[in-house]
């Protein structure tokens, strides 16, 4: 895909000059559907972002500007989580992960796993991504629990990097990866595939993926959790979005159990819920 316009599109649109024409409402109405639909609170400062990403989604249905896009998702894109729906989601998600990044965590979750070495652990990790957090997730209960101690449920709510996700396939000098887990929890590719990492099958089997949008108002996801891993997603949802977030995950959680956030976030406002135990680490009342 091309670079997006170095200056705001609404402005290349009024002058002619975009491939697309997009407005000040089409941007408008762009943010409410998205916050709508997945949660997300994009600001005033998005809209070169928006048009770049969301371009190539006209091109691929045949629309010649945003406003007629836009009109036809609303009444042919089908349900939330469905057909162009989803790939409006798609679009306007972030995905920015690695291996055990923020390392501090996976410490933590270390000597949270070793209290309780006997326990059959349920673990979620809410944004997935394209699979590295959970990966790692399950890397750390094998090493202190062993195999089949430990399941983790691995989410998120665009299906492009879960598809990436459940390959297991990365670069074999991926960020984050030492040469012990190299060798303990990954095959080398080799010939064509040189230069690849493949998930070993008991890591793999520790994992199950689904596709799963935090805005859904009921949230069926099995027995409560020991501990979730939520980082880096609440930063795009507003205050209210993110109460009403945080109230299902503590439904969804053990009491006791801990939920992991991004190093930006910051629940102070939640203290019924959840309780600060260390750096962005959360106890679940």
């Amino acid at each position: 895909m091309s670079a997006p316009p170095p200056t705001a599109p609404a402005a290349l649109a009024e002058r002619g000059d975009a491939e697309f024409a997009f407005s000040g409402a089409d941007f408008e109405r762009v943010r409410r559907l998205i916050h709508q639909r997945a949660g997300i609170s994009l600001h005033e400062g998005k809209q070169a972002m928006v048009y770049s990403r969301l371009s190539r989604r006209l091109r691929e249905t045949a629309h010649p500007s945003f406003a007629s896009y836009l009109n036809w998702l609303e009444q042919h894109g089908g349900a939330a989580g469905d057909g162009e729906w989803q790939e409006f989601v798609n679009c306007l998600t972030t995905n920015l992960t690695s291996f055990f990044r923020e390392a501090h965590h996976f410490d933590l979750l270390a000597e949270q796993l070793s209290r309780r070495p006997q326990h059959a652990w349920r673990l979620w990790c809410a944004a997935a991504s394209t699979g590295e957090e959970p990966y790692s997730i399950a890397m750390v209960c094998a090493e202190v629990l062993g195999a089949g101690r430990a399941g983790v449920l691995a989410s998120d709510i665009d299906t492009r990097v879960l598809a990436v996700a459940q390959r297991g396939v990365y670069d074999a000098g991926a960020r984050g990866l030492d040469a012990q887990r190299l060798k303990r929890h990954f095959l080398r590719g080799t010939g064509a595939n040189e230069g690849r990492i493949r998930v070993k099958p008991e890591l793999a089997r520790a994992v199950q993926w689904r596709r799963f949008n935090l805005m859904e108002p009921t949230w069926s996801l099995g027995e409560p959790f020991d501990a979730v891993f939520c980082r880096n997603v609440m930063i795009y949802f507003d205050h209210p979005t993110q109460r009403r977030v945080l109230e299902r995950m503590h439904r969804a959680m053990r009491p006791g159990a801990w939920l992991y956030v991004g190093h930006s976030e910051h629940f102070n406002d939640a203290r019924d819920l959840f309780r600060l135990r260390g750096k962005t680490v959360y106890e679940r009342l």
